[in-house]
């Protein structure tokens, strides 16, 4: 059952050839954050794999998830002061250790001389499901559903879409130049997270729902203010450094098609989950907004993990994702009224299988690659030559 291969003798062969390539030019991570970094990572054990650190990171991610899930399922609990002040101390101390965690880990591995394909591939496929659990972990500060202060849940909806699709960006700009330039929101966006968890452990969940200057509240401000950075900063940079490649001779893809194709998928999975929402006769998302978003994102990093595979292998991208074709069966069958009152009981399964689907390729691509590169995922011993 786990040793099913998903990848290809091609993509193994390029990943013997790859070479790690990131710039980062973020103020806030050059000149503040990784001098923190580099004074944490000289007190971890040299015996420790870099991967347990990726991996402790996302438990603790998960884990405050899961809390945020049994006191606040239906994004309600916040304005009502229902969630216990504790749950905002352990957010904030989850969220900085998981950001530690993730941003020392690359730092261990040189440190301990055990970087390698594998342990990038693990850190950008658990950051592809990770984005989306911090995003749906803060809703619970600042959803308001069915009210003006904070967000409802068509907001979240597209607040986590533009969110993911900025993650895509990133990694659809280094499958054509071969470099990773670091996003500048992702350290903002940490810290940003930490600081609102503490201000809401400290003052209250009350903050969020009061009008700032001129009667717009946070949330408003936020969503409009990432609205706007996406597309008049994102965008712009990416298709810079990706023109840029293209004039010095170093762009990957040899013509616009081939350059496209990793966000085929991507817009395609939007497109159903939007149709999904918008014609949803049962009003899925505002019947089971927490599930249907956690649904969104573990479909989205299903996707995002197999770009990053290609990319990182130097090979070419899928057309289409497989977990598109039983997507757009339930969303057909869903918004015609083929299913009428099984639509959320359909949902249900639809989430658990794209999800035990999602857990399957990761344990089987990171056991193929553990066999291939003959290194261990949680130990800093080689494996027993065969």
């Amino acid at each position: 059952m786990l040793q099913l291969r998903y990848v290809t003798e091609e993509q193994l062969a390029g990943f013997d050839q790859y070479q790690y390539s990131a710039v980062d030019t973020n103020p806030l991570s050059v000149y503040v954050m990784q001098h923190l970094w580099n004074r944490i990572v000289k007190i971890v054990p040299l015996w420790i794999a870099p991967n347990l650190l990726t991996f402790s990171g996302f438990l603790l991610l998960l884990i405050n998830y899961f809390v945020l899930c049994f006191y606040d399922w239906d994004y309600t609990a916040s304005g009502s002061r229902l969630i216990p002040n504790w749950v905002w101390w352990f957010a904030a101390l989850s969220t900085f250790s998981a950001y530690a965690l993730d941003s020392i880990d690359g730092k261990h591995a040189r440190r301990t001389q055990s970087s390698s394909p594998l342990g990038e591939l693990f850190d950008h496929g658990l950051d592809s499901w990770a984005t989306s659990l911090f995003t749906i972990s803060w809703f619970s500060v600042c959803a308001s559903p069915g009210g003006s202060s904070g967000l409802s849940e068509h907001t979240m909806f597209l607040f986590l879409s533009i969110v993911l699709l900025n993650f895509m960006l990133s990694h659809w700009e280094k499958y054509n130049t071969g470099v990773l330039f670091l996003p500048w929101g992702y350290d903002l966006s940490q810290v940003t997270l930490v600081a609102g968890y503490l201000l809401t452990a400290i003052v209250g969940v009350e903050i969020w729902h009061k009008p700032l200057v001129f009667g717009y509240y946070v949330t408003t401000v936020s969503l409009t203010l990432i609205i706007a950075c996406s597309i008049f900063l994102s965008l712009p940079q990416t298709l810079y450094n990706i023109y840029t490649a293209y004039q010095r001779k170093t762009l990957k893809q040899d013509s616009l098609y081939e350059a496209l194709l990793p966000l085929v998928s991507p817009a395609l999975l939007f497109s159903l989950l939007t149709v999904w929402v918008a014609l949803s006769p049962c009003n899925i998302l505002i019947k089971q907004p927490r599930l249907f978003l956690f649904m969104v994102g573990v479909a989205f990093s299903s996707v995002a993990c197999r770009v990053i595979v290609c990319q990182m292998s130097n090979t070419r991208s899928e057309s289409f994702h497989y977990l598109l074709f039983p997507l757009a069966l339930v969303v057909f069958a869903a918004v015609t009224g083929l299913l009428g009152r099984l639509e959320e009981s359909v949902f249900m399964a639809f989430t658990a299988l794209t999800t035990m689907a999602h857990v399957h390729y990761g344990v089987c691509v990171g056991r193929q690659l553990s066999q291939h590169l003959n290194i261990h995922i949680f130990s800093m011993k080689k494996r027993a030559q065969e």
